[in-house]
């Protein structure tokens, strides 16, 4: 399990509000050099960025809401600082800061500050909400909260985006000093521009060795996933119900998730729960983890919370595999977004692939109201936001390579 979870009280960490130092950085293209040498992408191409400007010189509050597939999402965004000649700010988890001193410090220096997503950020929240009341510069926010490797398919969006949005944009009507606060969506998508066997043909063998099974090179590349896939979820099943189930791929993952997640929702919810899996996961996180980080808990007890925070996690993992993603026509991006996750979930570190292409398109603004969204259904602003992202990534799916199953 990734080190997510920080076992220590929470300390809001601010940005630095210095501009010399990120624009220095900017024009010294070293987010360029990093995204070639780390993260395998050697080239992007921007869309829509007029309708960032125009909002920018309007003087509203922006806030841009991007996908989140990678790691390199935040870093691909300031192509689009650069282009739109501003800086951003950006909410980042709490647990990022804490990797070495070097990434707090540039994390910080690039404009992102902490949100701690295991409880109520109220400093996070006031500083979201007066960066769009009072613009200073756009403010990023990944709506799906976490990382997935599914480009093509938008996950859950979490509601503190219309929460901030519309408590800004009633802040700033009742101060009376005009201007907006829009959301802007941004759609990222990337792609690959080598040769897929080469690339990720010694993953698939480095994964089946570590499942003490003979490589199988000659065998068809989306034959291999799939067994590798259908290892890994057997194995879990073995693990916690006992022996591999029968059913659809679908129905397998829906039961075991149900295994894991509906008796800590019994325990911490008083009920077990159903619909999106992310939102269930941040609602036990957020019961289970605070006594943890205060050093009070015996160690029976500390040891019982880490493991079923194991479960949660396991949870999110299952959850990251759609089970249509790679049926025929599928796309190179998608066989090797589905090859890096096999071996993060493994290994906990996935291998740089490579070259790859970044497309950024910046969606028209949406206008947030300052009223209160209805009740007892779905928050307008959320829908037309989830709409227009998802649309954006449909259309730029149509961008990768298509790969059939006999190939």
């Amino acid at each position: 399990m990734q080190d997510i979870i920080i076992e220590k009280p929470y300390e809001f960490i601010p940005p630095n509000r210095r501009r010399w130092f990120p624009r220095t950085v900017l024009k010294l293209n070293v987010v360029p050099w990093y995204l070639k040498r780390y993260e395998g992408v050697v080239s992007h191409r921007l869309e829509g960025v007029d309708h960032l400007r125009e909002s920018l010189r309007l003087g509203h509050g922006v806030l841009l809401t991007p996908n989140h597939c990678r790691y390199a999402d935040p870093l691909v965004l300031c192509h689009v600082a650069v282009a739109a000649d501003t800086l951003m700010y950006a909410m980042a988890s709490w647990h990022l800061f804490h990797q070495s001193r070097f990434q707090r410090w540039a994390l910080r220096t690039m404009g992102a500050y902490s949100v701690y997503r295991e409880g109520l950020d109220r400093q996070a929240l006031d500083l979201a909400i007066e960066t769009l009341s009072v613009p200073d510069r756009p403010l990023v926010v990944f709506p799906e909260g976490s990382v997935f490797r599914t480009n093509d398919v938008l996950q859950p969006l979490l509601d503190g985006v219309a929460f901030m949005a519309r408590t800004a944009a009633k802040r700033r009507a009742k101060e009376g000093n005009g201007g907006k606060v829009v959301i802007h969506p941004v759609g990222i998508k990337y792609l690959f521009h080598g040769d897929l066997n080469k690339a990720i043909g010694p993953t698939l063998e480095s994964l089946e060795k570590r499942l003490t099974w003979e490589a199988t090179k000659q065998a068809p590349i989306l034959e291999r996933i799939a067994k590798i896939t259908h290892a890994m979820l057997s194995l879990k099943e073995i693990e916690y119900l006992g022996s591999p189930q029968s059913g659809s791929i679908i129905e397998r993952q829906e039961r075991l998730v149900d295994h894991l997640l509906d008796p800590l929702e019994i325990e911490w919810m008083g009920k077990d729960s159903d619909g999106p899996i992310i939102p269930r996961i941040k609602a036990l996180r957020m019961k289970i983890v605070p006594e943890l980080t205060t050093g009070e808990l015996s160690e029976t007890e500390r040891e019982r919370r880490w493991q079923q925070l194991s479960r949660i996690y396991l949870s999110q993992q299952i959850a990251s595999y759609p089970p249509e993603y790679l049926s025929s026509p599928t796309t190179d991006t998608r066989i090797l977004e589905t090859v890096e996750r096999l071996e993060e979930d493994l290994t906990d570190k996935a291998g740089i692939h490579g070259p790859m292409e970044v497309v950024i398109r910046i969606g028209e603004a949406i206008e947030v109201p300052a009223d209160r969204s209805p009740k007892g259904e779905e928050d307008p602003i959320m829908k037309t936001l989830r709409e227009r992202m998802q649309g954006m990534l449909d259309d730029l799916s149509q961008l990768s390579n298509p790969i059939r199953l006999e190939s």
